[in-house]
């Protein structure tokens, strides 16, 4: 009898430990998987969970295709959008949205969530899912704002960047959007799957929680910075009291989110909870190429990306953070869009970043995959199939369409990382 008890008591803690080392980890600066560590090579997936949806924009067996064909080439870690916040019809935002008011959820695409993850399960993938936006393409600090104060959101394309930023700032102060923010994150991580009856606490699918995309200050402001920092932490802390399993991670572009101040910067990475580092890296967006030489300024592009990537490793160091460059791109020669047009300048850049996977980067997941969408507008309207390139963006300039040649740089990066 005591032989059975120690037997099923053996058992017992044997199952426990098996759980625990199927979440992705960090241990003395490192990934850790199943008690090895772990390096990879991923990509942008926003649309995922709303192609797992049964209503509008859903696409079960393209979603399965494209799941196989990532799974195939190697790259199991997505990050992803849980969902788009507001009402549909607004320009140059993604929909169907996922909130479409404070605490008022789209209950089909909280099922295509469900599925999307069961669907990562079942190929051994992760997501990185990220909560929030600072930019207008799927609400995100705008929408918040608006529901909170009644203050419309400016649309950029319509009002201007300059505008928009000077709006979006008030986010960091403003209490109330904040607080509904966080009864998202409580409702969103606090989840059980509707499928499989698992809390997403217990979900090995999930790689990390993510505070949001690009999250900014927009300020130089302190008061504006203190609210910045504070909202992130408060977070973090709400997201970890949920979920203790999973990682967090804010979702900041590093230094040239942070106002291009590195002392901001070092309060990000100091936020408690925070388990790595984000880095996104555009070259063009910041001015280190330029659209009519892409190939003649790849040199400088790949300098100032390796500049970049060593500056927040540094850094990281100090904090005892993995980096990932999480969001990366590169247009298509000529700066065309078309999904026929050449990308070899592209593919010289990616097969760079990739080439710091393993050294001074733990991750990258490149911007993003458009896989087997065929495009119907420059402009994405409701209706089209998704690609990489969110709404508000020519559709095919930074996506990655099976088509390209992109993906044999991708699948030989894959089996390179495989061989360290």
């Amino acid at each position: 009898m005591k032989l059975t008890l120690k037997l099923a008591l053996f058992l017992l803690v044997a199952a426990g430990c098996t759980a625990q080392t199927q979440f992705v980890q960090v241990k003395d600066g490192q990934f850790v998987r199943d008690g090895k560590s772990y390096n990879y090579i991923g990509t942008n997936f926003w649309y995922g969970p709303i192609l797992a949806s049964d209503g509008q924009g859903g696409d079960y067996a393209r979603l399965c295709r494209e799941l196989d064909t990532l799974k195939a080439l190697g790259l199991e870690n997505l990050r992803v959008l849980v969902g788009a916040d507001g009402v549909d019809g607004v320009f140059s935002r993604v929909e169907p949205t996922l909130q479409k008011a404070p605490g008022v959820y789209n209950d089909t695409l909280l099922v295509g969530l469900d599925r999307f993850l069961v669907e990562l399960g079942k190929r051994d993938m992760q997501a990185v899912l990220y909560l929030n936006n600072s930019w207008e393409w799927s609400g995100g600090y705008g929408q918040y704002m608006e529901w909170a104060t009644g203050e419309k959101a400016l649309i950029p394309l319509i009002d201007g960047y300059w505008p928009f930023m000077q709006q979006m700032r008030k986010f960091q102060t403003s209490k109330e959007s904040q607080e509904l923010f966080y009864n998202h994150v409580r409702a969103i991580v606090g989840r059980t799957n509707s499928i499989t009856g698992k809390p997403y606490r217990e979900d090995p699918a999930i790689f990390s929680w993510q505070i949001g995309n690009e999250p900014r200050c927009f300020s130089d402001e302190a008061a504006v910075r203190d609210g910045f920092i504070g909202w992130l932490t408060e977070s973090a802390r709400i997201i970890k009291e949920l979920d203790p399993n999973h990682m967090v991670s804010t979702g900041n572009e590093g230094f040239m989110g942070c106002e291009q101040d590195m002392d901001l910067l070092e309060r990000v990475c100091a936020i408690p909870g925070v388990d790595y580092m984000t880095i996104h890296i555009w070259p063009y967006n910041w001015n280190w190429v330029k659209a009519d030489s892409l190939r003649e300024d790849l040199g400088m592009a790949m300098d100032n990306t390796l500049e970049y990537i060593l500056r927040h490793q540094e850094l990281s160091v100090k904090y005892g953070l993995p980096v990932v460059a999480e969001e990366f791109g590169f247009p298509r020669d000529g700066f065309r869009s078309d999904m026929t047009s050449p990308t070899s300048a592209r593919d010289a850049y990616y097969a760079f970043v990739f080439s710091q996977v393993g050294t001074t980067l733990q991750g990258a997941n490149f911007w993003g995959w458009s896989g087997f969408a065929v495009p119907l507008h420059e402009q994405w309207e409701s209706g089209d199939p998704y690609t990489g390139d969110p709404a508000q963006e020519a559709q095919g300039l930074n996506g990655v369409y099976i088509t390209d040649t992109t993906v044999d740089i991708i699948s030989e990066a894959v089996a390179n990382l495989k061989q360290l």
